[in-house]
């Protein structure tokens, strides 16, 4: 069954923690932004850990070099997974995945600023991570004539395990399941709904039913 993960570009651990605490009813993995990490630094992943121990803890690093070092950072504040970019060298996600196996957690990469994103999932899903996120930034999602359904039809190529996060929701995130994600991946869906709860148990509804 697909796993529905929120991404929480907010800016503060407390109003991180308000939402995930509205949300985690409904959601499976708890992503903690880059901007947020930035803003907040590593005690805001544990801080959320410690909130929400049964979620899986999802540090969006987008790390780009020293991967080993920056993923046990991320593990030892208590990060599930951690982000190492697509468009960064092998030897950083390979540095990732080291320090991965060693805390007993797992590697994603993502491919944002990847300009192919299957080909780059095909290669780096035999480096030992456990999925790859096809990702459409939130540049990406503001250029003329964006639409979800490239990385739809990316999932659905790939073969292998994806997540995708661009533009989920209610509308497509049938279609996001039925491409054969791993994960489906929501943000401004959620955390931009005036009832971010109600958005989340909509989405989580749709999700399982599709």
């Amino acid at each position: 069954m697909a796993k529905l993960q929120v991404a929480i570009d907010l800016l503060t651990t407390e109003e991180a923690l308000a939402l995930a605490t509205k949300v985690a009813p409904y959601i499976d993995i708890i992503e903690l932004g880059t901007p947020l990490i930035k803003s907040e630094g590593l005690a805001v992943i544990t801080a959320m850990k410690n909130a929400f121990p049964d979620k899986i803890v999802f540090a969006d690093f987008k790390t780009a070099d020293a991967g080993e070092l920056e993923a046990d950072m991320a593990f030892k504040a208590g990060a599930d997974l951690i982000t190492i970019l697509g468009a960064t060298g092998d030897a950083t996600i390979i540095g990732a995945v080291k320090a991965a196996k060693t805390h007993g957690k797992g590697v994603v990469v993502d491919t944002i600023g990847v300009t192919d994103r299957v080909k780059r999932a095909q290669e780096v899903i035999a480096l030992g991570v456990e999925f790859v996120e096809l990702h459409a930034g939130l540049d990406e999602q503001a250029q003329p004539g964006y639409s979800i359904q490239v990385l739809i039809d990316e999932a659905s190529r790939a073969g292998v395990p994806v997540s995708i996060a661009g533009g989920v929701k209610l509308s497509n995130i049938a279609a996001v399941k039925a491409s054969g994600v791993k994960v489906a991946v929501a943000g401004a869906a959620i955390y931009g709904a005036a009832d971010p709860a109600a958005a989340a148990k909509e989405l989580r509804e749709a999700l399982d039913a599709a």
